[in-house]
């Protein structure tokens, strides 16, 4: 089969969505509050798995499998504006390990479609192993998917990786958009 070539010859960035793009964090708040009757902060999914921040981790884990999960997940702030800014220089591909929740695949096409209409279909990669993309560069909040970056990994600040140093991180698409300025000059 022939290898689709990067015609644009721009630098290619992955970008994943779930507590990248999409606020999953709060949208796990609120679906957890609205099923359970249990409010859980922020702050208590600080530095642990996120599941294990609710009372009970399974009922949360479950939440996931439901219908209308990701769909109607909130927009992470600032991620419309910097995804239009860096697409003009570079290829953006937005990446989400979505096999693992069904429901997911047609949700997180249909959200995509919505907030990102600029993104080709070409440029969605739903999968379920990210090792497998060879991006120049590629956000995510996961240690499991940046440890197999092929390019260079950038950690998008999450409650549950606060403690990790490995990686450059950014806190927001404000600090996102300045590093990727600042490696086009590079």
């Amino acid at each position: 089969m022939p290898k689709r070539l990067n015609m644009s010859r721009k630098k290619t960035i992955a970008i994943d969505m779930d507590n990248v793009l999409v606020d999953i964090e709060t949208n796990w708040i609120n679906w957890y509050e609205r099923e359970l009757g249990v409010r859980v902060t922020r702050e208590a999914m600080r530095g642990i798995p996120e599941d294990q921040a609710f009372p009970d981790p399974e009922a949360a884990r479950k939440l996931l499998y439901q219908p209308g999960f990701f769909r109607g997940a909130p927009l992470m702030e600032g991620a419309l504006e910097a995804l239009e800014e860096l697409n003009r220089e570079y290829e953006i591909y937005i990446v989400s390990a979505a096999m693992e929740f069904p429901n997911s695949l047609l949700e997180k096409h249909d959200w995509i479609a919505e907030h990102f209409p600029f993104i080709s279909w070409r440029n969605i990669v739903l999968c379920g192993d990210k090792s497998v993309i060879a991006t120049d560069y590629m956000i995510d909040d996961h240690l499991k998917n940046l440890d197999f970056c092929k390019g260079i990994p950038v950690l998008f600040t999450a409650g549950h990786n606060i403690h990790v140093t490995k990686y450059t991180r950014v806190n927001n698409w404000k600090e996102a958009t300045a590093l990727f300025k600042r490696y086009l000059v590079a």
